[in-house]
């Protein structure tokens, strides 16, 4: 049954190194409701200048200048009032403390205040929301292969290696960079409705994993008994 009081505002979190599907996936899906459904969408980042996917992590090629760009609507320190739904996408990104440490701190304040009513990671967005200590005594997932990084980054955490993706009451967590389109057309059907998400689903031919406890990469990356 749709949710009696669907929201309105959604809002992304970006810092450089961002996954690119991890956000342009569920934002596609939503992009997609929005045609059918009032919604507003923010993105946020420490400055409005635009966001990179690019990263120094794991010795890029020297010769490689490939990477996108999205522009933030607003920064962590003004945000706009009223944000309902909260993403949080992973990428190599979340292992740049210095980039971490604006977002985490926006994310401890949007904790402390409260008004966020779902919180939904991609990825190893998971690891940066167990930093903020908002999923603390919660359970969670996150990217399979990351998997024994991302459980270094909090011991509060209940992490739950075999899942495509996990709920927690308001949270919801995926595993890695394809699982976030699993979680948000999961997410969209338990809001809106499931013939909701399968219209839109069916719309964009994707073929969705339903099962949100099966996820062949656990046993792919070696993390199903962690």
């Amino acid at each position: 049954m749709p949710h009696p009081n669907p929201p309105t505002h959604i809002a992304i979190i970006l810092f450089p190194g961002f996954q690119l599907l991890d956000v342009a996936g569920p934002l596609d899906v939503l992009n997609i409701l929005s045609t059918s459904q009032p919604l507003t969408l923010s993105i946020l980042s420490s400055t409005l200048s635009p966001v990179s996917t690019a990263h120094n992590i794991n010795s890029p090629h020297p010769d490689s200048k490939f990477a996108e760009s999205i522009v933030p609507t607003h920064t962590f320190d003004n945000p706009p009032p009223g944000i309902e739904v909260l993403i949080v996408p992973g990428g190599l990104g979340t292992r740049v403390e210095s980039e971490m440490e604006g977002v985490i701190g926006f994310l401890k304040r949007m904790d402390r205040d409260g008004g966020v009513r779902w919180w939904l990671t991609v990825c190893t967005g998971s690891a940066v929301l167990a930093r903020a200590g908002v999923l603390d005594g919660r359970r969670a997932t996150s990217n399979k292969k990351a998997f024994a990084w991302v459980k270094q980054q909090s011991p509060h955490v209940h992490w739950v290696s075999k899942a495509r993706w996990v709920v927690d009451r308001n949270i919801w967590t995926s595993s890695g960079i394809s699982a976030g389109m699993d979680l948000i057309y999961a997410w969209v059907g338990d809001v809106w409705g499931e013939e909701v998400a399968g219209l839109i689903a069916d719309g964009s031919e994707y073929e969705r994993n339903t099962d949100s406890t099966r996820d062949r990469f656990a046993e792919r990356w070696g993390v199903a008994k962690l």
